[in-house]
């Protein structure tokens, strides 16, 4: 097997969809504050961040989790348990993505050089909450929510509202599909005493408790667009995000959580790739 497609399977290079818009968003948001910019490098630099701090985030859980991974049916062929990758190959990968990110924020400006630590240790430091905590889902979405935010201060250097605002919007939203998502794992959670909200009360309640949480991300959107005073198109990206929120909750049921990965994926992924087309639009578009 083509060892690019082996490491990309590894870290699910695909799940990047759910990031990376909302550094889109942040990145056209805040060229629209500053003349002094040159565009298409630093929009390479901050797509090269994101992807090296995921390739070492998501490497880093496949390393840690390796031998729940091989305990747990659903996941016993990832690329580790099933000997297509070493442990400590998959270490190194880490590595070399920690260090290139590092390197990146260097060459983008010296805040995002000295935020990048903070940045690691929360994406990394993630891996080992499931042990910790039931909250680990929230932990998940900070290091995602960090997108929009970072690209904002890798154009400005300066903190603002409304993309903290639109890191709440990933914030909630993250956290409330990844409860979906840990719903098919809940017996083996509880079996090997892992930390999830599905294994702490049920996945009925988990499920109750994400569409609360997809609420929370809801009103952080009507709150973004009231900060940019947004216009009618940001308010139709804002009903079509909303609506596959709501659709996802309609095709996973506590008694049936075979469409789990047509939410978790598919679902959420078509939304924040259409969100960030309305908001972008809306931005140039007045």
């Amino acid at each position: 097997m083509n060892k690019l497609l082996l490491y990309s399977r590894l870290v699910k290079f695909e799940h990047t969809i759910f990031a990376m818009p909302f550094a889109m968003i942040g990145f056209f948001m805040a060229i629209l504050v500053t003349d002094q910019i040159s565009f298409w490098k630093l929009l390479f630099e901050i797509v090269l961040s994101m992807v090296f701090a995921r390739n070492a985030a998501m490497g880093f859980n496949r390393y840690l989790d390796r031998s729940y991974d091989a305990a747990n049916p659903r996941t016993a062929q990832r690329e580790i348990p099933a000997g297509l990758v070493s442990a400590r190959k998959a270490l190194t990968f880490v590595i070399i993505n920690a260090l290139l990110f590092g390197l990146v924020t260097y060459e983008i400006n010296l805040l995002c050089f000295a935020l990048a630590p903070v940045a690691l240790f929360i994406i990394l430091g993630y891996s080992y909450t499931k042990r910790i905590t039931p909250l680990c889902h929230f932990v998940l979405s900070l290091g995602l929510s960090l997108a929009p935010i970072g690209a904002w201060l890798a154009v400005t250097g300066y903190f603002a509202l409304a993309p903290l605002l639109f890191s709440g919007v990933v914030f909630f939203w993250v956290s409330g599909f990844d409860i979906i998502y840990a719903c098919q794992d809940v017996n083996f959670d509880q079996q090997f005493k892992l930390k999830s909200i599905p294994a702490l009360v049920g996945v009925k309640k988990a499920l109750l408790i994400s569409s609360m949480v997809h609420l929370l991300s809801f009103i952080f959107v009507v709150l973004a667009g009231i900060a940019i005073e947004a216009n009618l198109i940001f308010w139709l990206g804002t009903a079509l995000f909303g609506g596959l929120m709501v659709y996802q909750h309609l095709i996973v049921k506590a008694d049936d959580l075979s469409r789990v990965n047509l939410a978790f994926g598919t679902t959420n992924g078509i939304a924040g790739v259409i969100f960030a087309v309305f908001v972008i639009l809306s931005l140039y578009y007045v």
